[in-house]
């Protein structure tokens, strides 16, 4: 289970960010929260010269068992999308970062 022990902030007026702890981890935060908030995906943002920033989701109905993850632009607009099944995503830049410590994620606020 997902737990948080370092947080960053981007900016003064900017949420804190939960560091993402191990793999498994991104799975559960992709539910937690669709499940919280009622909307597909989370933003996970890899930290570095470049803020790059992704937003997760899952993709049963057109890709079984697998995830969709949509690269962001500073704007949130959809700069490309990848549709990957579970294992592949084991190779993605985004479980490379989160080894590396460098991944993290706002935290969620359930809607309503």
């Amino acid at each position: 289970m997902f737990t948080s022990t370092n947080a960053l902030r981007i900016g003064p007026d900017a949420p804190r960010l939960l560091t993402v702890q191990a793999p498994e981890d991104i799975e559960y935060l992709v539910k937690e929260s669709e499940v919280l908030t009622g909307q597909a995906g989370r933003t996970f943002v890899i930290s570095g010269a470049d803020w790059l920033v992704y937003r997760v989701s899952f993709c049963e109905r057109t890709h079984p068992s697998g995830l969709k993850v949509e690269r962001l632009d500073a704007h949130g607009r959809v700069v490309s999308t990848q549709h990957l099944q579970v294992w592949e995503f084991l190779d993605h830049s985004l479980v490379e970062a989160q080894a590396a410590g460098q991944l993290f994620t706002p935290p969620v606020r359930r809607h309503g």
